[in-house]
């Protein structure tokens, strides 16, 4: 009696699975993006990212619908402005914390590890994103008591891979990244607040 109802029930879901075996590929991924932050304010200091370019690698690997990893590394500058909320009386003081406002140039270096769970419709491939890793921030010189910041990082996105060649496609894809704002300069009190950046993406992959 089991048996008789458990094949019409689980039939569907193993050729699911095993069509997406069969479908299984290996791919390297090459996107550019735009990075777009918000401002976090707390303590007393406003802290605020510059909106920018950049560019992402990927190494993706599908097994199947449900299972399908990839790592993926990130760059892009990463300047923060730091605007103390109290304004600063005019020749009250001469030393560097008493500057109202102040940009440190930095670049954001970013590793990460993601699910990625999809569908393989034709020559379209519509996937997930969800992940973890580390996000660090590197000043470009050591001016302003500036230094290096490290970060736990949560991502989160979805996309669409287009295949237009046998082995080659168009990548389309939005990434959120979630963080604690960085502390890339001592002259202000860290904010210790999360910092959202959403990163639309456009790029190329390859199958191995």
């Amino acid at each position: 009696m089991q048996t008789k109802w458990m094949h019409p029930l689980f039939l569907p879901a193993f050729l699911l699975l095993l069509a997406g075996t069969a479908a299984a590929q290996t791919s390297l991924g090459a996107s550019l993006y735009g990075a777009f932050g918000g401002a976090s304010s707390a303590n007393g200091v406003e802290e605020s990212p510059t909106n920018t370019a950049g560019g992402l690698f990927e190494l993706r690997h599908i097994s199947n619908p449900i299972l399908g990893f990839e790592a993926t590394y990130s760059y892009n500058r990463a300047d923060e402005t730091y605007t103390a909320n109290t304004a600063v009386p005019a020749g009250s003081c001469t030393t560097a914390p008493c500057v109202s406002s102040v940009t440190i140039p930095a670049a954001a270096h970013e590793i990460t590890a993601d699910w990625v769970p999809s569908l393989h419709v034709a020559n379209l491939r519509p996937f997930g994103v969800l992940g973890a890793g580390v996000l660090l921030n590197m000043p470009s010189n050591g001016r302003n008591n500036s230094q290096s910041s490290t970060q736990a990082v949560y991502v989160y996105g979805a996309g669409l891979d287009w295949g237009l060649l046998p082995h080659l496609g168009l990548r389309l894809q939005y990434r959120g990244n979630l963080y604690k704002a960085p502390d890339v300069t001592t002259l202000y009190t860290s904010i210790d607040a999360f910092r959202h950046t959403a990163e639309p993406m456009i790029g190329i992959y390859l199958n191995l």
